[in-house]
């Protein structure tokens, strides 16, 4: 895979500034009317295509933009900091191009990864089952061989852009008997067509607009060339191989969500007035405040480590499972501090936080709940702290 070079701080400063007009002229007008008619935004998404977004970290060579992890993670604070679900169209969807950029053939790159930079083709991984999310290795759809061909059956649930999405890397058994049995596990590039449906849309608390879908397939038949690298057995490794990227770009949703919400509360708790003077005199509001601050801070800079990290080309599991723990976390306390300092106003959604304070728990749960983080965070100290 291409290694990363870092952009120049006037390159970055003007794609950062670029962002933050397109948030402030497209997007800010109209987040709460998409948001609460739970509609998929077309024209934001070409907008989005426009912007390059669909191949922020796909090389350039491919037609993208090649950014670094630290960048990315910059780009999507100040995406989250407004509307944290509309990250997760180009997030899924750069986890499929990951998948092919570091494992797949130079034909596979050749032949998807400038189509997936452009977004004329758009998609996500699909790994979650009804009865295998956090335990991949539980999963049930099967791929087998037939001829120059593999036949998958299956379902797929809680998949990213499954509705709008028209490609997808798909992990699937080639072996059910295989043990240990992540060395049964094989991804597929599989693009929507005969065999391949959707199921219901899924209903969520928040992220709304994001279509979350189940996918069926079924006598789904693909050339066995759509199989990434070409070498059974290897799909566990490669669906897990972008969680590092992937858990960075959540915890920079969680830093962007936990900055957005003190910057509204901040400007509530000046606006607001109770007992003669603005309610950001009170101590009780000071408090919370003063918490809040240090987490969105804390989360930053958790997260810039992680994403520098990674962008050095070093072992980042443990660096991305803080920063993404931590910012989560921070996202979901300040979300509900901030809609406890806007009182009744903060339960109304004339205001924008009850938004923040619906998308804030799926930070806590995509990409590797925290309760999963906690324990690979432990066991990543452990292995570096060996007892001499």
């Amino acid at each position: 895979m291409p290694t990363r070079a870092q952009l120049s701080q006037v390159d970055e400063e003007q794609l950062l500034a670029t962002i933050d007009r397109w948030l402030e002229k497209d997007i800010r007008p109209v987040v709460k009317t998409f948001d609460h008619e739970d509609a998929y935004p077309a024209a934001i998404v070409a907008q989005m295509k426009e912007l390059g977004l669909f191949g922020a970290t796909i090389a350039q060579e491919f037609g993208g933009l090649g950014l670094p992890a630290t960048t990315y993670a910059k780009l999507v604070m100040r995406i989250a900091s407004v509307w944290m679900a509309i990250t997760g169209i180009f997030n899924s969807h750069l986890m499929l191009a990951l998948a092919i950029e570091k494992f797949g053939t130079k034909r596979q790159q050749q032949a998807w990864l400038p189509r997936l930079a452009s977004g004329d083709v758009r998609g996500g991984l699909a790994l979650t089952e009804p009865d295998a999310g956090t335990d991949l290795q539980g999963i049930r759809m099967t791929a087998r061989r037939d001829g120059g061909d593999y036949v998958i059956n299956g379902t797929k649930t809680w998949i990213s852009n499954g509705i709008e999405g028209s490609c997808f890397a798909i992990l699937v058994k080639t072996d059910p008997n295989a043990q240990p049995r992540h060395k049964g596990m094989s991804l597929f590039i599989a693009p929507k067509q005969k065999g391949f449906r959707v199921g219901r849309k899924l209903e969520k608390l928040g992220y709304n607009c994001i279509d979350s879908a189940e996918l069926i397939l079924q006598d789904y038949r693909i050339p066995a060339d759509h199989l990434i690298g070409e070498v059974e057995g290897k799909g566990f490794y490669q669906a897990t191989g972008g969680l590092e990227l992937g858990r960075i770009n959540v915890a920079a949703r969680g830093v962007g969500m936990a900055e957005g919400a003190l910057r509204l509360a901040t400007e509530y708790a000046q606006l607001r007035r109770t007992f003669g003077k603005p309610i950001c005199e009170h101590q009780a509001i000071q408090l919370k405040l003063g918490e809040m601050v240090t987490r969105a801070q804390a989360a930053r800079l958790l997260t810039l480590a992680a994403a520098e990290a990674f962008d050095r080309g070093e072992r980042c599991d443990l660096e991305a499972g803080t920063a993404k723990f931590f910012s989560s976390e921070a996202a979901l306390e300040n979300s509900t501090e901030a809609l406890r300092i806007h009182g009744a106003y903060g339960y109304s959604k004339e205001y924008d936080i009850e938004r923040f304070y619906r998308d804030a728990p799926l930070t806590c749960i995509g990409e590797g709940t925290n309760e999963m983080q906690r324990i690979i965070i432990a066991k990543q100290w452990i292995k570096r702290n060996p007892v001499s």
